[in-house]
């Protein structure tokens, strides 16, 4: 399958590799997608197999760059389409109505696991809150916070232990202004018996929750996370194009996208900031790119260590390769704006987010940035979950048809010509409706935090 009239390679059908399309010389860029994914190392003959054996990466670690600004405006949609969704008090919308308890810290992991099944509230355990310092500590923090604030929580349990860093007191400042009808607090270390207080207060919760009902919401509102996981071949050709596609439609009704991962935009960066809407933003996303570069320049590591066994298993061979795949799933929207790690989206149209593309890491990063819902491919399969609803998108029908207790939508058919835009894009409605995603089904719904600092 040929990808692109420049591409020098073609795509075997069968396993997402690619195949000279024509012979290449030692030290010539290897193209697809219309772009050098890296430097051939050897001689190769039209028809042969062009993978790590014979292709590396072309990248280096700084780079300068350069604002030339190249969009287009995304035409307005021209109807009010909406969704059911929960109005809270201070305007924010929500897609779901449960109650979660949220932990200041991993000590209370099985507390919280023991009040959820008492209760049916929602907990996510994590090893977090105590003996972090600094800037470390603060992100766990900030993180929290988010979560706390996520309208697709009703209500909330902060359950802390009494002792930790993060100890509720000290979560208070940081959390600001609260409804104290929706945010109830306790310490563990303070009750004589913490399950039979907890349960008492989340039935207040709940009984609180039970006051929202789900009423017509413009689509505008909807926050849309866009990730993936485990890349194939496949990934740049079937379901990130999907996704960036059902981004841009979701834009053009005034919606709002987030795309996190920085080390998967290393290769591609240019592309998105040549569609920066302003110079701050393009000096921004500038240095959103070099500032991760230099985390892994401190750590000692390759920047382009990259893609994992798992990645270069299905097809894809240099970070390169990935992240023009990866980076479809903007679609051709502007980027309006960049967030650091634990800010919150406030404007409408294609945000960055600073973070990792670690998958737990990168979908509670997203649901703390208040994304509704995230729009997650792979090629690989993967069953995890974070709090917000994870819609699995697969890239090939083998992954679909195996592993379907995993797998929420088959891009694959867009390999025979079908465009699956709105067929998404009614799906994520039915989402933010109030259909239960697979990790939902399963019970898949984990949080971890990036960290960076000194443990005590």
């Amino acid at each position: 399958m040929k990808i692109n009239s420049l591409d020098n390679v073609i795509i075997n059908l069968d396993n997402g590799h690619k195949v000279a399309d024509k012979d290449i010389k030692k030290g010539e860029s290897i193209i697809k997608y219309g772009f050098p994914i890296g430097l051939a190392t050897e001689d190769i003959k039209k028809g042969d197999h062009v993978h790590s054996h014979n292709l590396r990466t072309g990248l280096k670690d700084h780079l300068e760059y350069e604002y030339n600004p190249a969009f287009n405006e995304i035409i307005k949609a021209n109807d009010n389409r909406t969704f059911m969704g929960y109005v809270r008090k201070n305007g924010d919308i929500g897609i779901r109505n449960e109650v979660w308890i949220i932990n200041t810290v991993g000590c209370v992991n099985k507390t919280a696991q023991r009040l959820s099944e008492l209760t049916g509230a929602m907990y996510f355990p994590h090893p977090f809150g105590c003996s972090q310092l600094g800037d470390d500590h603060k992100l766990t923090q900030t993180i929290l916070k988010g979560l706390v604030n996520h309208p697709n929580a009703a209500a909330v349990l902060v359950l802390g232990l009494g002792c930790e860093n993060n100890h509720i007191g000290e979560f208070k400042k940081v959390l600001g202004v609260y409804d104290d009808k929706r945010v109830k607090f306790l310490n563990a270390q303070d009750s004589l018996d913490e399950i039979a207080d907890g349960v008492k207060i989340i039935n207040q919760l709940q009984e609180y929750a039970a006051t929202f009902k789900r009423t017509p919401v413009s689509v505008s509102k909807l926050k849309l996370g866009l990730k993936c996981g485990g890349s194939d071949g496949f990934s740049g050709i079937t379901a990130n194009p999907l996704v960036g596609r059902v981004s841009d439609q979701l834009i053009s009704y005034g919606g709002s996208c987030v795309l996190t991962e920085v080390p998967e935009m290393f290769g591609a960066e240019q592309i998105l900031m040549d569609r920066c809407e302003s110079k701050e933003v393009f000096d921004k996303t500038v240095r959103l790119i070099n500032d991760f570069k230099d985390y892994f320049i401190q750590h000692n590591q390759v920047i382009y260590e990259n893609p994992s066994p798992g990645n270069k298993e299905g097809g894809i061979t240099t970070l390169e390769e990935k992240s023009l795949g990866y980076t479809q799933k903007g679609g051709r929207s502007i980027v309006t704006d960049v967030l650091d790690y634990g800010d919150v989206v406030s404007k409408k149209g294609l945000s960055l987010l600073n973070g990792p593309g670690n998958d737990i890491v990168a979908i509670t990063n997203l649901a703390a940035a208040g994304v509704h819902l995230v729009l997650f491919t792979t090629g690989r399969g993967t069953p995890v979950g974070g709090p917000v609803p994870t819609i699995k998108i697969s890239t090939n029908k083998e992954l679909a048809r195996r592993k379907s207790n995993w797998i929420d939508f088959d891009a694959s058919l867009v390999l025979e010509g079908s465009p699956l835009i709105d067929e998404l894009f009614d799906y994520i409605i039915e989402v933010a409706n109030g259909t239960q995603t697979k990790n939902e089904i399963n019970g898949y719904r984990e949080i971890s935090i990036f960290k960076d600092g000194v443990i005590l």
